[in-house]
């Protein structure tokens, strides 16, 4: 089990890899961001144990990365940092950086009891993408380690806010979540 996981892991990460183009745009940390939360359903759709149903891991994984993303943007927002490259205002925190290390970190809760190999390869990725935005000068290294703590204490915050409370308060229910356009459809059907 553990080398299948460490296969998916990989051909994620390498497919995306190859995706670059070109120095600013479609570079391979525009994918690599979301390759662990891909990793996460992929290998929980696979049959993979895991530490919670797929309501629980629904509701956790989009709450992590809506905690992240809502820190990050306002941030960005606030503090109007210049970029390496001088493109815009918004170089920290780096959101790459939080989302890839928000996924890595629910991979780590959902799947880490699996293999730690498993975790290694999240936070490896999510590495490589914060190192990737450095390397093509669109984030500082402090932009990218203030993601990086977003990211990570987004999803613990999530998974605190999420396991002591929603599923306390509606042991049986029925957690469900789309996205459409750019907006976010939460639903819990209490039985």
């Amino acid at each position: 089990m553990r080398n299948i996981v460490f296969i998916a892991i990989l051909i994620c990460t390498f497919a995306t890899v190859g995706r670059a183009q070109q120095r600013h745009g479609n570079g391979p940390d525009d994918i690599l961001q979301y390759t662990p939360y891909a990793a996460v359903f992929i290998l929980k759709a696979c049959g993979t144990d895991n530490s919670h149903t797929w309501p629980q891991l629904t509701a956790n994984a989009v709450t992590s990365l809506a905690v992240s993303a809502g820190v990050t943007y306002a941030l960005k927002c606030s503090i109007n940092e210049w970029r390496p490259d001088h493109s815009d205002r918004r170089s920290f925190p780096s959101g790459h950086s939080a989302v890839a290390f928000s996924g890595a970190t629910v991979l780590h809760h959902e799947f880490g009891h699996v293999s730690p190999w498993v975790s290694v390869g999240g936070y490896a990725v999510a590495t490589l993408t914060a190192v990737d935005r450095v390397r093509r000068d669109r984030h500082h290294w402090h932009d990218v380690a203030a993601g990086a703590g977003i990211g990570i204490l987004s999803t613990e915050l999530s998974y605190f806010l999420v396991d002591r409370f929603l599923t306390k308060l509606f042991p049986e229910s029925d957690i469900s979540m789309s996205v459409r356009g750019n907006g976010l459809d939460v639903a819990i059907r209490i039985k």
